[in-house]
């Protein structure tokens, strides 16, 4: 297993809990949790190692669009590039739903 952090500046708080997927063959989870910073915090377990240059790309991509301080959790189980984004966004879409 390998642990991956990133962390990017930003201003618009998560207002609730988020979670989206399911750590199984080829897929992944996503939490997102609110915090009370101005800053989001990545934590990512994968069990597929040396992916770090192409975790960063993606979430680099996400959040040049995506402005949102909040705690987020990523338990990988193999899950392509491709899904890891399909996650992302679906976690963002959740995220902006009123209750």
């Amino acid at each position: 297993m390998e642990t991956i952090k990133f962390s990017y500046q930003a201003k618009t708080p998560l207002k609730k809990l988020v979670h989206v997927g399911v750590v199984g063959s080829g897929d992944l989870e996503i939490l997102m949790e609110p915090q009370d910073l101005q800053e989001t915090h990545v934590y990512i377990r994968t069990g597929t190692k040396g992916f770090a240059g192409t975790w960063e790309a993606i979430l680099d991509r996400f959040f040049s669009t995506h402005d949102l301080a909040a705690s987020i959790e990523i338990n990988d189980f193999g899950a392509t590039p491709g899904v890891v984004n399909l996650r992302l966004e679906q976690a963002w879409e959740v995220s902006q739903q009123h209750e």
